[in-house]
């Protein structure tokens, strides 16, 4: 069975006190659902995070990362450097790292490459633009940036690959995607990994869905067949919100 997941990214947002305020909280929910719960503070808070999070099954992971190992790339991160400080899971792809810092698939693939030789977790986003959804171009601009990014990999790496859906066009635009349109391209995806893939990979990857999940929308999201989770953006920073969420399965 695909494991369900609702991860919170906390982009740029708290400082150290912040964050351990709102981890405190965050300890003070009670979880009803069998979901995977993440949290993604920001790099400077993440062993304070994870020290403070450790037992609680909610596990720490990282917003972005490098793809070299070390060398002269100033205010990176290396995987290797999550690892030491507990964190076993990055978020890569996400749309502001491909719109403000011109992240590309060939980049994103090799740091795709770099987690894995890492033995890490990845959760890779991808998502179309309000342009391509209203041209009908949608499906095209997501098949590209899955097959560019990841379908270099053999079909074990799969194992450790995560899929986050955002429609770029329904986070802060006031356009609404419907629980239909997230199951009718989620299911899209999930077809795309079983003509490449086989039908035992497609259905063994959890694919999250990243366009606006709030608690009054999550049920009826997380109800749909395909739809295994969500990678949750601002209604992460509160926790009660949250873990509304988290108990949406």
């Amino acid at each position: 069975m695909r494991a369900q997941i609702v991860a919170g990214n906390w982009k740029m947002n708290n400082d150290l006190s912040e964050t351990e305020s709102l981890i405190a909280s965050l300890k003070g929910q009670t979880k009803t659902s069998n979901a995977e719960v993440m949290v993604a503070p920001t790099a400077t808070n993440l062993y304070s995070a994870y020290n403070s999070l450790k037992g609680s099954g909610i596990e720490v992971i990282a917003q972005n990362m490098h793809f070299a190992a070390n060398g002269a790339y100033t205010g990176e991160v290396s995987a290797s450097m999550l690892k030491s400080v507990g964190v076993q899971t990055v978020i890569l792809g996400h749309s502001e790292r491909r719109e403000y810092f011109n992240e590309t698939d060939e980049m994103l693939a090799k740091k795709v490459d770099a987690a894995l030789e890492n033995q890490m977790r990845v959760i890779f986003c991808f998502g179309e633009e309000l342009a391509d959804r209203k041209s009908g171009n949608h499906e095209n601009v997501v098949e590209s940036q899955i097959k560019n990014a990841l379908f270099h990999l053999e079909a074990d790496a799969f194992k450790s690959i995560v899929l986050a859906y955002e429609p770029v066009w329904a986070i802060g635009t006031g356009e609404t995607a419907s629980p239909e349109q997230a199951q009718d391209m989620h299911a899209f995806i999930r077809k795309t990994l079983a003509d490449n893939y086989g039908a035992d990979v497609a259905n063994s990857v959890s694919i999250l869905y990243g366009g606006s999940v709030k608690p009054n929308n999550a049920v009826e999201i997380f109800s749909k067949p395909d739809v295994d989770g969500g990678l949750i953006g601002g209604a992460s920073l509160n926790a009660e919100d949250f873990f509304a969420i988290v108990n949406a399965f």
